[in-house]
C-alpha cells in the first residue's frame, strides 16, 4: 500500500482533531472512552532542543510532540497533537518556521510548521525515511540523512523554493546528523559504521569532496553541530558515558548528555542533558525549568479469561504449513503435536504420528508417495524424517548438531532442500540433503531468519524470502525472494517482484514456485498474489490478487492448476485460472487435559506470593488441577485413593511466570521440559509465526506434550517494513483490518504492535483487541500510554527513531517516563538483557548446570560462554536498575521477561531486580503474581482455588532471590515432574 492510502486515512482521523492555532491541537480521544489523566512533567527521556534565532523561545520534542518553552523557563505549549512522532525539531534562520522529522502517515518524512502550531506542510514524501532535519545559514535548504538510495543512509538536501533534492554523500558507511558550516559551504556529518563506531566527516558541496574532522578510537562520535565562530560541537559516547565536546574539550563535566545537535544562540548555546534543558555561556550553567502537561489513561474493558476446567470439544486452529498432494486430493499438515492427512475436500484428517513427539513442516514427495517433516521422535532435538505412506514406516533422513526445518523435496525426488536452524529467532542457513544417502550439503551460511525454501521446476534453484535491508542504520527491510543456486558456484540474487513492496512475512507467505516454473505466489497485503517468472525467477509482470480472501503458506498442486492456502481458520484452495476458491472444511477437535483424583504435597517451608512470609510445614492439597486447601501438614495416615508428594526440605512458591519468551520449533519440545525444569508453569509468547504458536497453545492444552501453559500473541504488527520472521509487514489500513480479523479468529491472547507500527494504527489495534477482550502490548511508551496499549515491553530495545524514547544514554530514564508507567498503571517487562552476566560472576556454577543440555548447542554456549554484547550492555545495568526501582515505585506492575527461551535468563531478571531495589519478595512477585494478573490467568500465588501451579526449590528465595533456581520439583496444571524426569531427554 503507498503512502497516499495511508494519508487519505490519518486525514479521515484529523479531521476529529481540527484546532484554531491558538489553542492547543486537540488529540482523539481514548479508543476506549476513558478519561485520560492530565499530570506536568519536568524532566525528557531522549529530548532534543532547539532555541529560536532571538533567543526568546525553545523547542523541544518531549515524546514525539512538539511544544514551545520560554527560554527562560515555564510552561510548554503543545504545537502538535500526540500522533506525529515528531523529532528533532530546529529552527529556521528567520524564525518563522520550524523544520522537523515525523512518521505522521508510516514513514519519517520532513514536515515544517509554523511556531504556533499552524501550517504543518510536507516537504518530502516517498516509500523512503527522511530523518534530522538542518536549515542552512540563509534558510533557503535544508539539509537531512535518509535511506532513499536504498543501501545506506546519507547526507542529502532540499530546496525549499523548488523541491529539488540533491544526494551530497554516497559510501559505504552512515553518514547521519547534519550540520552546515557558517558560511553555507560545507556539511558535515557522522559517518558510522556499526553499533559503537561513529566519527565525524564534511563534504564541501562545491566540489564534492569530503575530508575527515574527527575521529577517536573506542569513542562513538554523534550529532556534530557547527558554532557561528566555526567551532565544532558533537557528542561523544563511550563505555564510561556521554558527554558534549566543543573542539576537543569536554564542557559538560560528569553530565549525562544526550545524543542530539546542540542549539548554538548569541553567546552560548542549549542542549538536553540529564534529562533537562541546559544552556552554557562560557562556563556559566543554567537549567532551563519546563513544565508539560502529558496524559495517561488506564483502559477498561471485559478481559477474556481462557478456560482451564471444561472438558467441551473445542476446534483445533493451530494448522501448521499445510501442503496440497502433488495429485490435488489430499492436504498434509501439523496439528496438536502430530502429522495429519486429510482429503482436500475436508473432513475428519488421519493422525499419522499419535506421539508426544513435537512435529514439524510436512512437504510430499514429487510422486505423492511419501512425506518428509521435521520431528524429534528420535529423541533430543528435531531432524527430518520421511514417512512411506504405504506401509507407515519412517526413516530419519538427517543426524545434525542444528536443527532442520522447513523441508521441500526437489522436482526430481533425490534431494530435500531445508533451513538449517543455528541461531535465535529462526537465523538459519540453507541446505540441501541426498535422500537416498543422506549427505548434505551447505547451500548458504547463516541468513537472517529465512522463509523455507522452495524449487525451481528445474531443480536448478530454490528460492527463499529474506529482508531485503534499507540501510545498516535500521534493520528493517522489505520481504522479498531470494534466489539460491545449487550448483555451489554461482551467487545468489534478488528476484523483486514489486519495489518496496513487502510480502507478507517470511513465516508463511512464499515465495512458492509453481512445478511448471512459470510462476510464483506469494501473500501480499495479506492476500494471494501471483506473478509471472522466467526460469532464474526474474519478474516478468506484477504480482496479481487471485482472492479477496485473506490468505497465508501457498503450496500449489504438481499441475500448477490450484493453490492451497490458509484462510483466518480455515483451509482454502483457488484455481489460478478461473479464480474460483473452495473451502476445505476440518473436522479436528481436542479436549483440554487435566488430572484427576487428589493429591497432597507436604513441603517444609511455603511462600505463597501474597504475603511477604514464609510458612512452615505445610501440606498443599490438590484436587484435578486445582488447589483445594493449604492447611498445617498431617502426618497421619495416609489415604490409599490419594497420591502423596513428600518435599520436607524443599520450599513451595507459585509455579513461575516467564512473560516474553518467543517460542522456536527448532528446539522442540525439550524446550517445554526446560521450562517446567527451570520451575516455569506458564509462558507467555509476546509475538509468533502466524499459526505456530497457535498449535503450541493447543498441543499444550491437549497434553499431547509434557509443557506449561502458553499464552500466545499474534505476530508483530509492523507497517511496510519489517525485521523478524515473526513479523508481518502491514501495508496499509485496510491490511491491517485483515491481521485483526485473523487474531479474532485465531483466539490469540495478546496482540503484539510492533517498532513501525504507526501511531494511528496502534490506536485501531487497541480498539480492535479490547473488544476481543485482550491486550495490546509492543515497545512503545507514547501515545501508548494515552490510547490505552496494556503494556511495555523492555526497558530500552529496538525502536523506528534509532534511540529509545523510553530510555537514555546509560540506561537512565527520566520524569517523563517514570510518570507515563505510573501513572498508566501499565505492565513494563524490563528484559534486562545485561543481567545474565552478573548472575552468573555471583554463580559461576550454573554455567554448568545439567538442565542446559536440553538446548540445542548454540543456544548453551549462550550460557556456558561469555556474551559478545557483554561490553555493550554492562554500561546501562546501573541506570537501568535506577529507572527501574523508579518505575516500580511509581507503580508500574513490574513482570518478569527476558526475550529470550534459556530458562536461565528468568532467574537472573528477577535476581536484577533484587539488585535495583526491590526485596526478594517483590521480585518474586514479578514472576509470579503480577503476570498471573496481567494474563487474568487463577495462578501466580498458591491460594485455595487457584489452578496447580507449584515450583518446589530448595532454600528459602525470600533470603536470597537465586535459590530459585534450584528447582527439584514442579506441578504444572495439578501434574508432578521430578526435574530428573525432564531433563532425560537431554541428548
Amino acid at each position: 500500500m503507498t503512502k497516499l492510502c495511508m494519508k487519505a486515512w490519518v486525514s479521515g482521523m484529523a479531521v476529529a482533531m481540527a484546532a484554531s492555532a491558538s489553542a492547543q491541537p486537540a488529540n482523539l480521544p481514548p479508543p476506549g472512552g476513558e478519561t485520560p489523566v492530565a499530570f506536568d512533567v519536568h524532566e525528557g527521556t531522549s529530548l532534543a532542543v532547539s532555541a529560536s534565532p532571538d533567543g526568546k523561545w525553545l523547542a523541544m520534542d518531549l515524546q514525539g510532540t512538539l511544544w514551545i518553552v520560554p527560554a527562560k523557563g515555564g510552561k510548554a505549549k503543545r504545537i502538535t497533537d500526540y500522533f506525529w512522532d515528531a523529532r528533532q525539531p530546529v529552527w529556521a534562520p528567520d524564525g518563522s518556521r520550524l523544520a522537523y522529522f515525523a512518521y505522521r502517515d508510516g514513514g519519517y518524512d520532513l514536515w515544517i510548521i509554523r511556531p504556533d502550531g499552524s501550517d504543518a506542510k510536507k516537504l518530502t514524501n516517498g516509500t523512503y525515511d527522511d530523518r534530522e532535519p538542518a536549515f542552512s545559514p540563509d534558510g533557503g535548504t535544508i539539509a537531512f540523512s535518509s535511506d532513499r538510495s536504498g543501501s545506506s543512509y546519507d547526507i542529502w538536501t532540499i530546496d525549499l523554493a523548488s523541491g529539488a533534492l540533491r544526494q551530497v554523500t554516497k559510501g559505504p558507511l552512515e553518514d547521519r546528523m547534519p550540520t552546515w558550516s557558517p558560511d553555507g559551504a560545507r556539511i558535515a556529518y557522522s559517518s558510522q559504521e556499526g553499533m559503537t563506531r561513529a566519527s565525524l566527516f564534511a563534504t564541501t558541496l562545491a566540489d564534492g569532496k569530503e575530508s575527515p574532522l574527527k575521529a577517536v578510537e573506542g569513542v562513538r562520535l554523534d550529532a556534530p553541530s557547527f558554532g557561528p565562530a566555526g567551532q565544532l560541537a558533537y557528542v561523544a559516547s563511550d563505555p564510561k558515558g556521554s558527554r558534549l565536546e566543543i573542539d576537543g574539550a569536554v564542557v559538560s563535566g560528569s553530565e549525562n548528555v544526550f545524543p542530539f545537535r546542540l542549539s548554538w544562540n548569541g553567546r552560548g548555546y542549549y542542549y538536553v542533558s540529564d534529562g533537562k534543558i541546559r544552556h552554557r555561556v562560557g562556563k556559566n550553567l543554567s537549567t532551563v525549568d519546563f513544565a508539560a502537561t502529558l496524559e495517561a489513561s488506564r483502559p477498561s474493558y471485559a478481559r477474556a479469561k481462557r478456560d482451564w476446567d471444561s472438558a467441551a470439544p473445542r476446534k483445533a486452529l493451530g494448522i501448521v504449513h499445510p501442503k496440497i498432494s502433488p495429485d490435488g486430493s489430499r492436504i498434509a499438515f501439523v496439528a496438536l503435536g502430530d502429522l495429519y492427512v486429510v482429503s482436500s475436500k475436508g473432513g475428519a484428517p488421519e493422525n499419522l504420528t499419535k506421539d508426544a513427539a513435537l512435529d514439524a513442516d510436512p512437504a510430499w514427495s514429487p510422486d505423492g508417495k511419501s512425506i518428509v517433516w521435521s520431528s524429534d521422535r528420535a529423541g533430543g532435538l528435531p531432524e527430518l524424517f520421511i514417512r512411506d505412506l504405504a506401509t507407515g514406516k519412517d526413516r530419519q533422513l538427517t543426524d545434525m548438531d542444528t536443527q532442520p526445518l522447513g523441508a521441500a523435496w526437489s522436482p526430481d525426488g533425490t534431494k530435500v532442500a531445508f533451513l538449517d536452524i543455528d541461531g535465535q529467532w529462526g537465523v538459519a542457513g540453507v541446505c540441501m540433503v541426498d535422500v537416498a544417502t543422506g549427505k548434505v550439503t551447505r547451500l548458504q551460511k547463516s541468513l537472517g531468519q529465512p522463509g523455507s525454501p522452495s524449487w525451481s521446476a528445474d531443480g536448478k534453484y530454490v528460492v527463499i524470502s529474506l529482508s531485503h535491508k534499507y540501510s545498516a542504520s535500521f534493520r528493517e527491510g522489505t520481504n522479498q525472494a531470494y534466489v539460491i543456486p545449487i550448483d555451489g558456484k554461482t551467487e545468489p540474487f534478488w528476484q523483486i517482484p514489486e519495489e518496496n513492496m513487502s510480502l507478507d512475512t517470511r513465516s508463511g507467505s512464499g515465495p512458492a514456485w509453481s512445478p511448471d516454473g512459470k510462476w510464483m505466489a506469494g501473500i501480499y497485503e495479506g492476500l494471494l498474489k501471483v506473478w509471472p517468472v522466467d526460469k532464474d525467477g526474474k519478474p516478468l509482470g506484477p504480482p496479481r490478487a487471485l482472492a479477496s480472501d485473506t490468505a497465508f503458506f501457498p503450496s500449489w498442486t504438481a499441475d500448477s492448476k490450484t493453490i492451497l492456502f490458509q484462510s483466518d481458520d480455515t483451509l482454502k484452495t483457488v484455481n489460478v485460472e478461473t479464480g474460483a476458491v473452495t473451502e476445505a472444511p476440518l473436522d479436528l477437535h481436542y479436549r483440554l487435559a487435566k488430572p484427576t483424583g487428589r493429591t497432597i504435597v507436604h513441603v517444609g517451608k511455603l511462600i505463597d506470593s501474597v504475603r511477604d512470609e514464609t510458612q512452615l510445614n505445610k501440606d498443599i492439597v490438590i484436587d484435578g488441577n486445582r488447589i483445594t486447601a493449604i492447611r498445617d501438614h498431617d502426618a497421619g495416615a495416609r489415604d490409599p485413593s490419594v497420591t502423596y508428594v513428600d518435599a520436607p526440605g524443599l520450599t513451595a512458591i507459585p509455579g513461575l511466570i516467564e512473560y516474553h519468551a518467543h517460542i522456536q520449533k527448532d528446539f522442540g519440545s525439550n524446550l517445554e521440559k526446560a521450562w517446567l525444569a527451570y520451575g516455569i508453569t506458564t509462558v507467555r509468547d509476546p509475538g509468533t509465526m502466524v499459526y505456530d504458536a497457535v498449535e503450541d497453545r493447543e498441543a499444550s492444552e491437549a497434553g499431547v506434550r509434557i509443557s506449561p501453559r502458553f499464552y500466545t500473541a499474534s505476530p508483530l504488527l509492523e507497517w511496510q517494513r519489517v525485521y523478524y520472521k515473526m513479523g508481518v509487514a502491514v501495508s496499509g489500513p485496510a491490511h491491517l483490518e485483515r491481521e485483526l480479523a485473523r487474531a479474532k479468529a485465531l483466539k490469540y491472547d495478546i496482540i503484539k504492535s510492533y517498532v513501525r507500527m504507526t501511531d494511528f494504527g496502534q490506536r485501531r489495534i487497541v480498539e480492535a483487541a479490547h473488544a476481543m477482550g485482550v491486550p495490546v502490548s509492543g515497545h512503545e511508551i507514547f501515545p501508548a500510554a494515552y490510547t490505552g496499549v496494556d503494556g511495555t515491553e523492555h526497558m530500552g530495545a529496538t525502536s523506528r527513531r534509532g534511540y529509545s524514547p523510553k530510555q537514555g544514554p546509560m540506561g537512565m530514564a527520566y520524569d517523563d517516563v517514570v510518570q507515563l508507567f505510573g501513572r498508566s498503571g501499565r505492565t513494563l517487562t524490563p528484559t534486562m538483557f545485561g543481567a545474565l552476566s552478573g548472575y552468573l560472576a555471583k554463580y559461576p556454577a550454573y554455567r554448568n548446570d545439567p538442565r542446559l543440555k536440553l538446548y540445542p548447542a548454540w543456544a548453551q554456549r549462550s550460557v556456558t560462554e561469555r556474551s559478545p554484547f557483554e561490553g555493550l550492555i554492562r554500561p546501562m545495568m546501573a541506570g537501568m536498575m535506577v529507572s527501574l526501582k523508579k518505575m516500580y515505585d511509581a507503580g508500574t506492575q513490574v513482570v518478569a521477561g527476558t526475550d529470550t527461551m534459556i530458562a536461565t535468563n528468568l532467574h537472573a531478571e528477577i535476581a536484577s531486580y533484587v539488585d535495583a531495589g526491590l526485596t526478594p519478595f517483590q521480585a518474586l512477585q514479578t514472576a509470579t503474581v503480577n503476570p498471573a494478573r496481567a494474563l487474568n490467568l487463577d495462578a501466580g500465588t498458591l491460594e485455595s482455588g487457584k489452578l496447580a501451579d507449584i515450583t518446589l526449590i530448595e532454600g528459602d528465595p525470600r533470603e536470597n532471590i537465586a535459590n530459585t533456581f534450584k528447582v527439584k520439583t514442579v506441578i504444572a496444571n495439578g501434574r508432578v515432574f521430578k526435574e530428573e524426569e525432564l531433563t532425560g531427554a537431554a541428548k
